[in-house]
């Protein structure tokens, strides 16, 4: 990578000691905050966690070829602490705090490597736009895009850390929580294209209404290239108010609900679980007319139609063309954890367990009533939704019901509301049934998983990430595979 342990230095303020100074100005091979990722000619960068302090693996790092430490401690205090004589040799880069450390030198290195950035962010459906977007800028350029939950303020600046020269763009997710965080990462990634896909009910506890959500991603805003584009979903009732930022006009994409959508698409034909077709429809800035493209949307559900009109708004301002547009769509493939489906031979599982809102929740809802066959949620506890949270949950387990599910199980305290709003509305034809906890529920699929599961089912798997429901997705196979013969 193009920098060197220098510009590391300057760009976080840091103290550079020990080492051999005749090589702090050859170019590092990478940035990482996990000693066993360490490569040879590598830096690493030695954070403070909740569990876990970065110091401690020093001379483990060294010893698998870092040139260089960002650490909070210097090599004597840390010989001291630790025992450890290793910890003397290497080259230290000494600072008050290495988590901002990693943002100052994240920020330094996007702005000298210099390659277009596009950031995404929205209160559902982040990771799903990153790869639609991501997937069609693929036909015609080079692409880094963000790995994995690397989406807040660190996995933005290790985002940004693993440009290299071959990289023509880089897409980048970026998620926050609360105010001022989009700050921080817009003030990193400096976007050149911010993508919005939606203002959900999502972080209410720290964000309270709508408006404050969208308050806090407008904040994407901050740090955008001054000849930036902005591309905003012309179907949520908040963003389609937006007419300006900063003198920049929006591009709008949608489904065709608003006259102002630049990009949108119709003709939509269902083909359930497995897809979509539809024809994309784009009226150019200067030319007449219009453009149509017949285009296959590989994964279920008109949310991901509605990506795919994203991924077109975006690449129609990076030049592609519509046969590029096209394959880009075609080729997109399910991510784990956001409605990935696992076909088994006794049932299907859709994985959708990464996380959860009252919006995600009903587009899951939603996206189970397509199977044709035995219809099963298990839905679990969704955090952060601050005063209104009951009412949420209750709203949820009320639209399970009216989306004629067979089977909803509700997992988790905050779930009681939701099976209680279900159990009220429910008829014969819709079976509720309250686990407290995810294990309570693991013991009932154990002792009676063809009743919990009948054969040929379809099973929803969807909660916060805090409930952990990946255990779930981990333990049913295992349940079928002992109790099925």
């Amino acid at each position: 990578m193009n920098l060197t342990i220098r510009e590391i230095a300057e760009a976080c303020g840091g103290k550079l000691t020990g080492g051999n100074a005749a090589e702090y100005d050859k170019c590092v091979s990478s940035v990482v905050i996990d000693s066993r990722k360490v490569e040879a000619g590598g830096v690493f960068l030695a954070t403070i966690g909740e569990r876990v302090d970065g110091h401690k693996f020093i001379s483990q790092a060294f010893s698998a070829g870092a040139v260089l430490a960002v650490s909070q401690k210097t090599p004597e205090q840390l010989a001291v602490e630790t025992g450890t004589e290793g910890m003397n040799r290497g080259c230290y880069c000494v600072v008050e705090d290495t988590l901002q450390a990693l943002k100052d030198i994240a920020e330094f290195y996007r702005r000298k490597v210099g390659i277009p950035v596009v950031g995404i962010t929205g209160s559902v459906g982040k990771t799903s736009t990153k790869e639609f977007i991501a997937g069609v800028l693929a036909e015609k350029y080079r692409v880094l895009k963000t790995e994995g939950n690397y989406n807040n303020e660190i996995g933005v600046p290790l985002t940004l850390l693993r440009i290299r020269p071959e990289h023509q763009v880089a897409v980048v997710e970026m998620g926050i929580s609360d105010f001022g965080e989009m700050h921080r990462l817009s003030k990193m990634a400096r976007p050149d294209v911010c993508v919005i896909t939606n203002i959900g009910q999502c972080h209410l506890e720290n964000l309270k209404t709508r408006d404050g959500i969208l308050k806090a991603k407008s904040e994407i805003f901050d740090f955008m290239a001054e000849n930036g584009e902005i591309c905003l979903n012309g179907e949520d009732d908040k963003l389609k108010e937006v007419s300006e930022v900063n003198g920049h006009k929006p591009h709008f994409f949608g489904l065709g609900g608003n006259e102002n959508e630049e990009v949108f698409a119709g003709e939509i034909v269902s083909h359930g679980l497995s897809g979509s077709d539809a024809v994309l429809h784009i009226f150019g800035e200067t030319d007449s007319g219009e453009k149509r493209i017949s285009v296959q949307v590989p994964l279920p559900g008109k949310h991901m139609v509605l990506n795919a009109a994203a991924a077109a708004c975006v690449g129609r301002i990076f030049g592609l063309s519509e046969q590029e547009i096209a394959r880009g769509i075609a080729g997109i493939e399910p991510v784990s954890g956001r409605n990935h489906l696992i076909s088994l031979k006794y049932c299907t599982l859709i994985d959708d367990c990464y996380n959860a809102n009252p919006a995600s929740m009903r587009a899951a809802i939603d996206l189970l009533g397509m199977a044709d066959t035995e219809k099963i949620a298990i839905l679990g506890d969704m955090f952060e939704l601050g005063e209104n949270s009951d009412a949420l949950h209750a709203g949820v387990g009320e639209y399970a019901v009216n989306a004629g599910l067979n089977r909803l199980y509700c997992v988790g305290e905050n779930a009681r509301h939701m099976y209680e709003a279900a159990t009220a509305l429910a008829g014969e034809e819709t079976a509720v049934e309250y686990f407290p906890d995810r294990d309570s529920l693991l013991d009932s699929l154990k002792n009676h998983l063809r009743e919990y599961l009948p054969e040929g089912c379809t099973v929803l798997l969807k909660a916060s990430h805090g409930m952990e429901f990946g255990r779930l997705l981990e333990s049913i196979p295992l349940l079928i595979e002992n109790n099925v013969h």
